[in-house]
């Protein structure tokens, strides 16, 4: 009996396992411990067109980088400094990643003038 109660627990642990398989490119529903925040421009900050993006990161059980957005739009190879920015509003978010590019539940975003 201790024999097959084993095999079960095992098993069972291989099915939550198995299940929780994603695919690149999906949006993560967990909380792996990962924390991020911008810690400049403020949020409601005005600033000039051009200006330095700076976050604190802090990896998780799954978090591997950050990804940047500006106005929802993907900023791939993103350097850490915005310029020639059109004037007006815009919101910038930081999206924790994971080795995949599949993103966890985790991000800071900020709204800025651009003046």
């Amino acid at each position: 009996m201790r024999q097959f109660t084993r095999l079960f627990l095992v098993l069972s642990c291989l099915g939550l396992v198995m299940s929780q398989q994603v695919w690149a490119g999906q949006q993560l529903d967990i909380h792996d411990g990962s924390a991020i925040t911008i810690t400049s421009p403020q949020n409601g900050a005005t600033v000039g067109s051009s200006f330095d993006l700076v976050y604190s990161f802090r990896k998780g059980t799954m978090a591997d980088h950050a990804h940047v957005f500006l106005d929802g739009t993907y900023q791939k190879g993103f350097k850490g400094n915005f310029s020639d920015m059109p004037s007006g509003k815009h919101t910038i978010t930081v999206k924790v990643a994971t080795h995949d590019h599949d993103m966890v539940t985790v991000s800071d975003s900020v709204d800025v003038m651009v003046k």
